[in-house]
């Protein structure tokens, strides 16, 4: 073996293996995502219960069962679904039963409903508590004169409708809907780009053994 090649044989072993053992560890971090959604959907699925007397962001998807009426105030959030198009959130105040005041993101209208009447109305809603991270530095703030908001931020729109800082977001309701649709939480948008990463660095682990090899025969074949 000429000794002229053992560089770059040396530097390509070693440059595959470092880009392997990154595409195993994108497969590993794979499964481990792939069983947190699990668990993340398997609580979202749960028995639904009473609302929680303390409530805080560690209890995020917990399943909930809440009685009463909406005040008739609302916070329209900008949004959309495949099958309808662009339209609207609706969160709601909602009094609970036992006097509580909180929101509810009672799910999607499209655009010809948002000037609709949704006076106070009784409704028996399942759905989950909910701490979403909508906002950012780009987010617009809202445009209280057209009463239209571009993300859901809690405590905001708890000021504004005078609740607690605290959402459901329904799943399912049984009363006057007023042609409100329940967009229940998904784990669909949560990414998961794992598997593209770790075929990435096999690619690249394929491209630095081939140039290797390429190399080491571009040395071999020269001649003194």
């Amino acid at each position: 073996m000429r000794r002229s090649i053992i560089p770059p044989l040396i530097f390509g072993i070693v440059g595959t293996a470092i880009l392997l053992g990154l595409g195993f560890w994108q497969l590993g971090r794979l499964e481990w995502k792939e069983t947190m959604l699990a668990e993340i959907q398997a609580g979202i699925d749960a028995e639904p219960q009473p609302l929680p007397a303390e409530a805080d962001p560690s209890m995020k998807y917990m399943p909930v069962l809440i009685r009463g009426e909406t005040t008739g105030e609302e916070i329209l959030v900008l949004s959309g679904t495949k099958e309808r198009g662009g339209g609207y959130n609706v969160i709601s105040g909602f009094v609970t039963d036992d006097g509580r005041r909180i929101l509810v993101d009672r799910g999607f209208v499209d655009q010809d409903q948002r000037h609709d009447p949704r006076p106070p109305a009784a409704l028996t809603i399942r759905g989950n508590l909910h701490w979403p991270q909508e906002k950012g530095s780009a987010t617009p703030e809202p445009d209280l004169a057209a009463g239209i908001w571009f993300a859901r931020d809690v405590p905001a729109m708890a000021e504004m409708l005078d609740t607690e800082p605290l959402l459901v977001v329904a799943a399912a309701a049984e009363g006057d809907v007023q042609g409100v649709q329940p967009i229940p939480i998904s784990i669909d948008g949560v990414p998961n780009s794992h598997l593209s990463y770790a075929v990435q660095w096999f690619l690249f682990a394929a491209t630095c053994a081939g140039m290797t090899a390429w190399f080491i025969w571009r040395i071999s074949r020269r001649t003194y």
